[in-house]
Formats: structure tokens, C-alpha cells, sequence
């Protein structure tokens, strides 16, 4: 059986990008209101929702990182 090269393509690779600065503006976003909110209720879920998308990046980061080191 062949071996699936571990490679990304230039197709995925401009796609993860776009999905990384989709997931990097919210981020930025979220936390900028975060900070201008009193309102805690809304405060707590601008939080989350940075936290999430946060992760994404990292997600996406770590897996460019990985494709490099290989």
C-alpha cells in the first residue's frame, strides 16, 4: 500500500490561513468588547468566545508547525 505524502497542498494551505485570521479577528474582537462591556453577562461570553477562538489558532498554528517539522 502506498504512503499518503505529508504534505499541504497551497489550496488547504490558503484555506487554513483564511480560517486562521476568520478565527484571529473574532478573537481580537471579542476581547476588545470584552473590555468595554460592564455588563458581566456579556462580558463572561465575550470572554468565552475569545478563549475559543483563541484555541483555534493554536490549533492551527500547532498543526502548521507540525507539517514544517516533519
Amino acid at each position: 500500500m502506498n504512503k499518503i505524502p505529508n504534505i499541504i497542498s497551497n489550496k488547504d494551505l490558503n484555506h487554513l490561513e483564511d480560517i486562521f485570521e476568520w478565527n484571529f479577528n473574532i478573537s481580537k474582537l471579542a476581547n476588545h468588547f470584552s473590555l468595554e462591556t460592564n455588563n458581566p453577562i456579556i462580558k463572561n461570553i465575550l470572554i468565552k468566545t475569545r478563549n475559543v477562538h483563541t484555541k483555534h489558532c493554536k490549533k492551527i498554528k500547532n498543526l502548521l508547525l507540525e507539517k514544517t517539522n516533519d
